[in-house]
């Protein structure tokens, strides 16, 4: 006798997300894009893989995602021999400046957009953390100026808010200013000496970024470096008077929107390509994965990339993290359930009551048809398991008389009482409210 073939398991890390779950995810997109388009944003969709030189250019050769994270690999080469270097996209930014780019987008005017997709890492997976997530982002690109740094915090703080949470309680708003090039090159060489003077104190990961890519130190997790990191220089000391003048821009625009905020001076993201204003806003109920949502101004990116120079500014959110804060604070909703539930005891009557559903649908009802045949024990006990608020009876005698019996589900009475078939489609109204 064969063996039994072994089953195929997913990629550890890598999860399929399947009813009730999904509804969740569909509900949050909807959610977003809702605010989305209200501030004027539309969605652009780029490839899964992209070319390797793209992600080491864009996010930076010395970072955690290019040298350990990033899902790398050289192609099958062609007839020539030669293979293309390709990752699975870590991140989104710099897959829509190259599109951007590519396609010559910014050269009327400027871009607001928006995306959702996977994205991929090669990590130890952990709860909220996993080897392919999904984010939703928003890039505006081609605008100078501290007023769409204010309007894409603002468009952040309010999908926050109209998920469900509540500014102090559930997450919090910190903002910092990474300045200029030059700027950071005088804050840089001031750090580094001051890293120099406690190397003693610096663990290893510390010691190998301390002269590649210093300000990263900063953003140490390590408990025994965080009065080290205190007490470093602070690149707000070193920012000239443009530099603080859109940073006090940013500052009082949402003051005049009422958006609260505190000042981070060791905020600087994980990515090498940010410029002045960056800001994420945290939350303290999901333990070490603090961090929903996260961006900053990125002015060098696109010439960075081949494009002409021009300004830019975004942000990203990671959903399964989202998901696990609105779960874990009570405001997530619950899976949505159909209106009713289609009960019918023998398959003669299918004819009739498949014409009777799709009036049904046609007016907005959302039914659902008990597959195949089974007895009605079975099929009311399926419709009680759907969640359904009523159960629609197509008996042989209702059908005989062009009738359904209507049975309530859910309030407790299981009230029932007949309806003629010609008025299914007047339903809908008491269906999805109370008959």
């Amino acid at each position: 006798m064969a063996a039994k073939p072994e089953k195929l398991l997913a990629v550890k890390g890598m999860n399929d997300i399947l009813p009730p779950e999904s509804a969740r995810w569909e509900w949050l997109e909807a959610r977003m894009r809702s605010v989305l388009q209200r501030y004027g944003y539309q969605n652009v969709r780029t490839p899964i893989v992209e070319p390797t030189a793209l992600f080491v250019r864009g996010i930076g050769e010395v970072t955690d995602i290019v040298e350990k994270e990033m899902y790398a690999f050289e192609d099958r080469a062609d007839k020539h021999g030669q293979a293309e270097h390709l990752a699975l996209r870590p991140e989104m930014t710099a897959g829509v400046v190259r599109a951007m780019t590519e396609h010559n987008f910014l050269r009327d005017s400027g871009r607001r957009l928006y995306y959702f997709g996977p994205m991929f890492r090669r990590e130890r997976p952990q709860k909220g953390r996993y080897r392919q997530f999904h984010q939703m982002g928003v890039e505006a690109l081609g605008f100078h100026g501290p007023d769409v740094d204010a309007e894409v915090i603002l468009l952040g703080s309010r999908l926050l808010r109209e998920l469900g949470l509540k500014d102090g309680e559930h997450f919090r708003l910190e903002l910092n200013c990474l300045g200029a090039p030059d700027e950071r090159r005088a804050h840089r060489e001031a750090l580094i000496r001051h890293l120099e003077a406690h190397v003693d104190l610096l663990d290893e990961d510390s010691k190998r970024r301390m002269h590649s890519n210093p300000l990263r130190v900063l953003d140490t997790k390590n408990p025994a470096l965080q009065d080290m990191a205190n007490a470093a220089p602070k690149l707000l000391d070193f920012l000239g008077e443009a530099s603080l003048a859109h940073f006090n821009g940013v500052r009082a625009m949402l003051d005049a929107a009422g958006v609260r905020y505190t000042i981070n001076p060791r905020l600087v993201r994980g990515l090498d390509y940010y410029n002045l204003t960056v800001f994420e806003w945290v939350t303290d109920k999901l333990g070490s994965q603090g961090t929903v949502c996260g961006g900053g101004r990125y002015d060098g990116l696109i010439e960075q990339l081949g494009g002409a120079p021009a300004p830019a500014v975004g942000f990203g959110m990671g959903l399964e993290r989202m998901l696990l804060l609105l779960e874990e604070v009570g405001v997530l909703p619950e899976a949505p359930v159909p209106d009713a539930y289609a009960i019918v005891p023998s398959a003669d009557g299918l004819p009739q009551v498949m014409v009777a559903l799709e009036a049904l649908r046609e007016a907005g009802v959302s039914v659902v048809l008990h597959p195949g045949q089974s007895s009605m024990k079975s099929q009311f006990k399926k419709a009680d398991g759907s969640g359904a608020r009523y159960a629609l009876i197509f008996g042989a005698d209702e059908l005989a008389r062009g009738e359904v019996t209507v049975k309530a589900l859910r309030d407790g009475t299981g009230a029932q009482h007949s309806e003629t078939l010609a008025a299914v489609a007047s339903w809908a109204p008491r269906l999805k409210s109370n008959i």
